[in-house]
């Protein structure tokens, strides 16, 4: 097995995070690996009954990346704290595709993704991202199974 050098945490900042985090940080530490956490902004939803003009919807962009951002670097002083090496990367578009790109940009050894573990219904609508991932990614994949 190629050495671990460098982790890539993909985070959707919210509930499958603090594990997600935790199993790429350790992986880290172990491995003396840097570990880069990212977060992808999806593009907006758009639904018909509801119109926001062009400038409303810049304002909630701005919130949301200025948002991810403050999360990101949280996150990153845990790891610090932890003694590992981090970066933090702040991206747009389709989450799957975006960590992909993101872990091969990198030359990342690692990918670690949280999951939500949805199963029927809720998967056929809402998809996988960490299937996508693991099924596209150059490297092995990690999933984390949130709470």
């Amino acid at each position: 097995m190629k050495p671990i050098r460098h982790v890539l945490c993909a985070t959707d900042l919210l509930t499958t995070s603090p594990d997600t985090l935790e199993t790429a940080m350790a992986l880290a530490k172990n491995a003396n690996a840097t570990l880069t956490i990212l977060h992808v902004l999806a593009p907006p939803v758009a639904v018909s009954e509801l119109y926001l003009d062009a400038v409303t919807m810049d304002q909630l962009q701005k919130r949301a990346r200025t948002w991810a951002l403050k999360e990101l670097q949280k996150r990153s002083v845990r790891a610090n704290r932890a003694h590992v090496a981090t970066s933090v990367l702040l991206r747009n578009g389709e989450p799957a595709e975006e960590i992909v790109r993101t872990g091969r940009a990198t030359k990342a050894d690692l990918i670690v993704t949280g999951t939500h573990g949805r199963r029927g219904l809720p998967r056929l609508f809402l998809g996988s991202v960490a299937q996508r991932v693991a099924a596209s990614a150059s490297c092995p994949v990690v999933t984390v199974r949130g709470k």
